[in-house]
């Protein structure tokens, strides 16, 4: 797959009755453009009113995820967002008649079916991955709950449950590739403790539960006339109070499939955090409550970190070097300003500044306290982006770039001597007419310092 983003081919619905209200319910998924993320509309209230799937809209997590916007409400969401995450759809528009996704057979494996059906379409827009780069970490310390990420190439997850059961008691379950997802994890169905049953039916939740849409698990032994009462309530067929273990129509599909639905809740979760993630998560004992505490944690860190510093190795070897920048651009000491370029596409361009005491700026700006001019620092941007345009000329050195236009300059942060500035440049729009227009951020460390938009015309020599 690559890293565009991807919206579905076509439309899909699936039917089926909700976990908590009991109700029959439509969900229908729809293609969407660039850049929309996931929305859910309920089209059954006036007005129908479009909720935002993030963190921030999660108004409960009692056994589910529930979204909201002022009085529309949405619930068990997580199991259709999570094959839409693993799948690699970036873009839905869904449409439900009632106030919660259909609970199906009580895993995602019917909405990877139909993903795969209608097929994917790829967009032109890249995909926005947050990558993480240092530890984070999240801890509950009146459950015991954790969820720590760490640096990775990809998205992963491992998990780990306990519920000081016989019958679950420790389980783990991994996911190393999100293309294993349908084989590994999507049949993994939602499950329930005997004993949890009865105080979710009195706080009006799982009216629609039953024993082809949830694992029951029995380890506790309750008196007959007690469990026949909730075998009544519930419709389920009644059950010998003295045989403890697993109750359900259909057998388990893995010896861990508990852990491997709490994979699958994660993914559904992780994915209101916005973005997709190059990351691993090691999650113990997880739940919706903590998961969708980690998923704001998590939209906060990127906020403040809105455009991330491409990576930098020092020791690998330059694309395009000091001698070759000179070749390709007419500029000479002292106003070439970019040493390196380590990277290089077809839509965008990363450069390198190393800020030396010696620069001649810095004689008068300022003598006792030198800091780099910001003319200076989008002078260097606009010459990174010279590079990336001049890169698909043909004999590059017959050619200048000039300036036409300087918008949203913004300047974050002072840059001093002995700061490598790190340029990070993409092209907006087509080159038209030999005039280019392009999106450029400086960064020292992690930190932006500088962006700007430019537009420039590249003219031939004389």
């Amino acid at each position: 797959m690559t890293n565009k983003q991807f919206t579905l081919a076509g439309s899909f619905s699936l039917r089926g009755k909700g976990l908590h209200t009991g109700l029959p319910l439509t969900v229908t998924f729809n293609p969407a453009p660039e850049n929309y993320g996931y929305k859910i509309q309920r089209i059954d209230l006036e007005g129908q009113p479009v909720i935002d799937a993030v963190a921030e809209n999660v108004v409960e997590t009692t056994r589910g995820t529930v979204l909201a916007k002022k009085d529309a409400r949405c619930s068990t969401v997580e199991h259709g967002l999570s094959a839409l995450y693993a799948m690699g759809v970036d873009n839905v528009h869904i449409t439900v008649d009632g106030p919660e996704f259909p609970i199906l057979d009580g895993s995602a494996i019917q909405y990877v079916e139909q993903i795969k059906r209608v097929g994917l379409e790829e967009q032109e827009a890249s995909k926005d991955f947050y990558v993480i780069k240092h530890k984070m970490e999240f801890k509950d310390e009146k459950t015991g709950s954790c969820i720590t990420l760490l640096p990775d190439d990809q998205f992963s997850i491992t998990t780990m449950i306990d519920f000081q059961s016989h019958f679950i008691g420790s389980q783990f379950a991994s996911l190393d590739d999100m293309s294993n997802f349908e084989k590994e994890v999507a049949a993994a169905r939602t499950f329930v403790f005997v004993r949890e049953i009865e105080p979710l039916l009195m706080a009006g939740l799982i009216k629609g539960g039953d024993l082809d849409n949830a694992i029951v698990i029995y380890e506790k032994q309750t008196d007959q006339t007690n469990l026949d009462k909730l075998c009544e309530l519930t419709g389920a067929p009644k059950h010998n109070a003295n045989e403890m273990g697993y109750i359900q129509h259909k057998p388990l599909v893995w010896e861990n499939e508990p852990a491997r639905h709490k994979l699958l809740d994660i993914i559904g979760d992780m994915a209101l955090i916005g973005k997709p993630i190059k990351g691993r998560i090691i999650a113990t004992r997880p739940g919706h409550t903590i998961n969708n505490k980690f998923a704001r944690l998590m939209r906060k860190e990127i906020r403040q970190h809105e455009v991330q510093a491409p990576h930098y190795d020092p020791n690998q070897t330059p694309l395009i070097d000091n001698r070759r920048i000179r070749q390709l651009l007419p500029h000479r000491y002292p106003m070439q300003l970019v040493d390196k370029v380590t990277e290089i596409k077809s839509k965008h361009i990363v450069a390198v500044k190393n800020v030396t005491a010696n620069e001649p700026f810095f004689q008068g700006h300022f003598p006792t306290e030198p800091v780099m001019p910001g003319v200076l620092i989008v002078e260097a941007m606009a010459q990174v982006g010279g590079l990336l345009v001049l890169n698909d000329v043909e004999d590059p050195e017959r050619y200048s770039t000039y300036f036409l236009k300087i918008d949203d300059v913004k300047f974050r942060q002072k840059v001093v001597p002995g700061d490598t500035l790190l340029f990070r440049v993409s092209i907006v729009s087509p080159l038209r007419h030999g005039i280019a227009t392009i999106q450029a951020y400086a960064f020292v460390g992690e930190n932006c310092v500088t962006e700007a938009t430019l537009t420039a015309q590249i003219v031939k020599n004389k």
